[in-house]
């Protein structure tokens, strides 16, 4: 007796089919398994076995042998445990045969009810684009699912709601799909909590219009970290398809809460500085998401940068480069995308005062330079803006109101960036200014004069590499798109080039 059911696996962000074909025959009793599975897979055929029994139904007295195709591509994970209860169900004669418009996953307990399973969203895509029309699946993960448009989702409690829909006994009602708002209220912290620093409060507007990376430097308890923690509150709020992206990465790395479908908010990402260079950009045995790719379409904040391992931080080169990272371990490669705002936090010094108007550096001038050495030059010079934190004055402190708040700035973020939306159309995968390739940089940063001659002076003065040199006119583009000026003008130079000032500062 013979039975195949469909089901998905994933690879990466990729989802693809998985047939799992169930055959009972004659000869002593025993269960294989084979399909290239791993110890999670190969371990289904107790949980199966004991759902089946404790749900009442008979366990075959027979050779079972169960295969997972394509057999080349190995097989992760518990999902596979719905598809081989229902297999062996059908292959009893039990259930009739669900056909390959059908598919189903799900890991199972010993009592048949059934948990949710990770990777589930960039599955149901790929169910959609396998011509499936139903699919059945823990209830936990009928939300993220139910994103798939032209797919019947089926959300059940246990392998015996399944069995009892298929039998038309009792009907499991389909989940519904739930709108996307893409202009959501923020309801983080707010700028409006930020006492003077009225230059970093600017950068943070001009890195959110534009997308750019962000160096904040100061003294401890300048704000640094308050300001960065309020980057989210004032970019604009995620479009569906970079919903839909960034989900698929939390589906996979199994940080969806149940029952959640689409990310409303754009992630915000803060590593502690122990964190290893493959925790980073992603890895393990089988290749998983690091923190560059969940802070994708959002922010990765590095708080006292100079502390993080310097392998750690020169893995962040590639993917700020390139906005994808590929993870090669030896169980097979994955790709994910990392388009991520990289801000970053660091005192001038060891003991964090140097420059301070009343508070003493107590740091000799090699441990000075040392310190400072831990940021390469290839890194920061990937960052696009440098500010200076500076102490807060008392009058701003004891200030009845504080400064701005997120929503007014907000507002003119998002106006900007529909500007560059307008203006990229015809870009695959431009978004933002600080998207913008080199290419295609004198088409869309025409100069005046005037800013022509500010940035030929810049660049033959302080020796700017052919990298900062793009990066300044993205900077001069973003500043020109708040001003509401196409061109972009001595001002618009101007103010970019003063955000590059660490360059020779700190002589990096």
């Amino acid at each position: 007796m013979f039975a195949k059911v469909m089901s998905l696996g994933v690879t990466g962000l990729a989802g693809y089919l998985v047939q799992v074909e169930a055959d009972l025959s004659g000869g002593l009793p025993q269960f294989n398994l084979v399909g290239l599975p791993d110890s999670a897979v190969k371990e289904s055929s107790e949980r199966v076995r004991s759902a089946v029994k404790n749900l009442h139904y008979q366990w075959p007295p027979s050779r079972i042998t169960i295969n997972l195709a394509p057999a080349d591509v190995r097989k992760t994970g518990p999902v596979y445990d719905l598809p081989v209860f229902i297999g062996i169900m059908a292959a009893q004669g039990k259930l009739p045969a669900p056909g390959e418009e059908r598919a189903f996953l799900g890991e199972l307990g010993l009592d048949g009810t059934l948990r949710p399973v990770s990777g589930v969203l960039p599955m149901a895509l790929a169910a959609v684009r396998s011509g499936i029309k139903e699919l059945f699946l823990p209830a936990e993960n009928a939300a993220e699912a139910a994103v798939a448009e032209g797919l019947t989702v089926y959300p059940a409690r246990s392998a015996q709601d399944v069995v009892l829909h298929l039998c038309g006994a009792a009907a499991i009602a389909p989940a519904r799909a739930e709108g996307y708002d893409e202009n959501g209220a923020w309801l983080g912290p707010d700028m409006a909590d930020v006492r003077g620093q009225s230059e970093a409060r600017r950068a943070m507007e001009i890195a959110a219009a534009g997308g750019h990376n962000l160096l904040l430097v100061g003294p401890p308890g300048t704000g640094k970290s308050m300001l960065a923690k309020r980057l989210p509150g004032i970019l604009p709020p995620l479009s569906y398809e970079e919903a839909l992206e960034t989900s698929a990465i939390y589906s996979v790395a199994g940080l969806l809460r149940g029952g959640e479908g689409l990310l409303k908010a754009r992630p915000f990402r803060s590593p502690h500085h122990s964190v290893s260079a493959t925790a980073i950009v992603g890895g393990g045995t089988v290749p998983r998401p690091g923190e560059v790719s969940l802070a994708h379409n959002g922010v990765l904040f590095l708080d006292e940068l100079p502390e993080f391992s310097r392998d750690a931080l020169e893995v962040l080169r590639q993917p700020l480069e390139d906005g994808t990272v590929t993870v090669s371990r030896v169980h097979g490669s994955a790709s994910y995308p990392c388009k991520f705002m990289l801000v970053a936090a660091m005192n001038p010094c060891k003991c964090g005062y140097l420059g301070h108007p009343t508070r003493e550096c107590t740091c000799t001038p090699s441990a000075v330079e040392q310190y400072r050495r831990r940021i390469s030059g290839p890194l920061l010079d990937r960052i696009d803006l440098h500010v200076e934190a500076l102490p807060v004055e008392y009058e701003a402190l004891a200030a009845a109101q504080g400064g701005e708040s997120s929503a007014a700035v907000r507002d003119r973020v998002i106006k900007a960036r529909e500007v560059q939306r307008n203006r990229y159309q015809t870009l695959h995968g431009v978004r933002c200014n600080a998207q913008l390739p080199g290419g295609v940089l004198r088409r869309y940063c025409p100069m005046s004069p005037a800013a022509e001659t500010i940035l030929r002076g810049a660049f033959t003065r302080l020796g700017y590499s052919a990298r900062a040199y793009d990066r300044i006119l993205r900077v001069a583009r973003t500043v020109a798109d708040l001003d509401g000026s196409e061109v972009l003008d001595s001002a618009h130079l101007s103010e970019a080039l003063q955000y590059r000032s660490l360059d020779r500062k700190f002589g990096m």
